[in-house]
């Protein structure tokens, strides 16, 4: 089969190339002259570039057709080798041009470590000089023969520097250790605002990758089965070859489909937000609730898009070909993976019964909770360390705090409270992963005041406020007191001439504001006052007892059979002891 830009080729000529499959180079055959021949034919009589790709033994395995631009050349990435060159050489032409190998022949000799990469100059019908590149001292410069003229290809020295090539690749591989190699990774994006492409590298920043660059397709809808279009498709397989990136991270959540066709065509992992925050979530999870609330967001996320490929998954259909003995392995892994589901759930549900108990106890003692809640790196750890005077691990970067953590401070009133920093919240926040920190996130719903925090310095914090409340609505506590800080003041120039109401400019790196915050924390926990009249016999001692307690004020009459009392007390208390 002849691949590449067919269009237009009538099939006999189709057919006619389709021959040179049979072809095989000699042992120290760089190039036959029967496929420069070949390449020079075809090139001319279609004006376009011919791609070949020969295997070690000189075996050809893929003929390609581009246009006058460019070849793609998504195919050898597939073959990549870990641990050495891919055994496969690429012979392309570039017509009416020289043999100079161009910036995207040698990103794609590099990232797809190429045997060879060679470019075959063909004008007036007739092949001109050919240049080869192949890997250098180092995974990143090539080494550069050429040009030289058609007749003067030094074939044997060629092949004797593929031998040199994998030996030199093989003892760098060896002797760097590639698990701590950052993936190279291009961020895709569709009818997205830049503001949202930076979020997204600095989630890219945060799961360890480094950002080559990024692609933007301006239209709104996005294709229904490759996410791109064919153009930005075929731009982006280029700028894969130019910049040796080894990852797509797309801005949207994809389906099974879009995901397996852009690796198909690009030949390279692709993945989505999703999964780039999922993998976040897992590098940072430290308690055992934690993980276990993580693997239930990934497996809730890979279960519908569980696909079979190939036959050695027998995958259940109809017709012939299609019949799998019994339950097929897709089926079964389905089942494991539901099975696995329901495990997590319970065992996720009993660590939240023992939370709840812990939080009862808590309003037995009547110790109120505040809760840390915001937009990722807006500073609530620093934030919690500046209050409680403690050194929790905080960093610049997205989700650095996952598991909840809770600390007691005091207020200028003397009285202690609770206050809990939870995980950040983020633009297109996986449903799967609300749905399994749900019993986490409920720490805001059970709180008696929020800590709105914001970073002052971010030009999109009005957005990001906005990402919060919708969370807060999709938890139920959209009705909570709700104090708003904003931190990270001392990057401003200035603060605003006019703060809205119940709103704090704070600094935790410089301890900025933090007092009349705590004043507000204070003044927002005071219990709403009520005063109460009633009459106790002296019997009812009890009840009496409990009135002092809580009282903030109480005057009694000592009557001849009775006490007339007048009191002030916080209104829960006073339904409680009333009742």
């Amino acid at each position: 089969m002849i691949n590449g830009n067919t269009n237009g080729i009538k099939q006999y000529i189709l057919d006619e190339m389709e021959l040179i499959y049979s072809h095989q180079c000699g042992a120290n055959e760089f190039i036959s002259p029967t496929l420069i021949d070949f390449l020079a034919k075809y090139t001319s009589l279609l004006g376009k570039e011919i791609s070949i790709y020969l295997s070690r033994a000189g075996r050809v395995l893929d003929v390609s057709i581009g246009d006058s631009d460019h070849v793609s050349l998504p195919y050898v990435r597939k073959r990549r080798g870990l641990q050495g060159l891919s055994g496969v050489r690429c012979i392309h032409t570039h017509p009416g041009g020289s043999s100079q190998l161009s910036s995207v022949d040698i990103g794609t000799l590099l990232s797809s470590r190429l045997d060879s990469m060679a470019a075959l100059a063909v004008r007036d019908g007739e092949a001109k000089s050919l240049q080869a590149g192949f890997l250098g001292e180092t995974l990143t410069q090539p080494v550069l023969y050429g040009p030289y003229s058609i007749h003067r290809i030094p074939n044997a020295y060629f092949m004797a520097e593929i031998e040199r090539a994998t030996a030199r690749v093989a003892e760098l591989i060896r002797l760097q250790d590639t698990g701590t190699q950052k993936e190279r990774a291009i961020l895709v994006g569709v009818g997205v605002q830049e503001s949202e492409m930076q979020e997204l590298a600095m989630l890219a920043d945060t799961a360890g990758a480094e950002v080559l660059g990024q692609m933007v397709q301006s239209k709104v809808n996005r294709e229904s089965s490759s996410y791109i279009g064919k153009g930005k498709l075929k731009e982006l397989s280029l700028a894969i070859s130019a910049s040796d990136a080894d990852l797509i991270i797309v801005n949207d959540e994809l389906t099974a489909i879009e995901a397996r066709n852009l690796e198909e065509a690009l030949g390279i992992k692709v993945i989505d937000r999703t999964v780039l925050i999922l993998d976040i979530f897992a590098r940072h999870a430290k308690t055992r609730e934690g993980k276990l609330q993580v693997e239930l967001a990934q497996l809730k996320y890979n279960l519908p898009r569980l696909l079979g490929e190939g036959l050695s998954l027998s995958r259940q259909g109809a017709g012939i070909g299609t019949r799998g003995p019994g339950e097929t392995k897709l089926e079964a892994d389905r089942r494991r993976i539901r099975r696995r589901i329901f495990e997590l759930e319970k065992e996720i549900d009993k660590l939240g019964e023992q939370r709840n108990l812990r939080r009862e106890q808590r309003e037995k003692n009547q110790v109120k909770e505040v809760a840390l809640v915001g937009y990722t790196n807006a500073g609530k750890t620093s934030l919690l360390n500046a209050l409680a005077n403690t050194e929790q691990y905080a960093e610049n970067k997205l989700f650095a705090t996952l598991d909840p953590v809770t600390r007691k401070i005091s207020l200028p009133s003397g009285k202690e409270v609770l206050l809990t920093d939870t995980v950040g919240f983020v633009s297109k926040l996986p449903h799967d992963l609300v749905s399994a920190f749900r019993s986490t996130l409920e720490e805001a719903t059970r709180a008696d005041l929020l800590l709105e925090i914001s970073d002052a310095s971010n030009p999109e914090n009005f957005h990001q406020i906005q990402v919060v409340h919708e969370v807060l609505s999709s938890l139920g506590a959209q009705d909570k007191p709700l104090i708003h800080v904003y931190n990270k003041a001392d990057l401003l120039a200035e603060l605003p001439q006019q703060i809205a109401p119940n709103s704090y400019y704070v600094s935790a790196k410089t301890q900025q504001g933090l007092d009349q915050l705590l004043e507000a924390i204070d003044v927002a926990l005071r219990p709403k006052l009520i005063e109460v009249s009633l009459k106790l016999g002296y019997q009812e001692g009890a009840k009496l007892a409990q009135l002092q307690k809580y009282a903030e004020q109480i005057d009694i009459d000592y009557q001849d059979t009775c006490m007339n009392i007048r009191a002030l007390l916080p209104e829960t208390a006073a339904r409680r002891i009333l009742s």
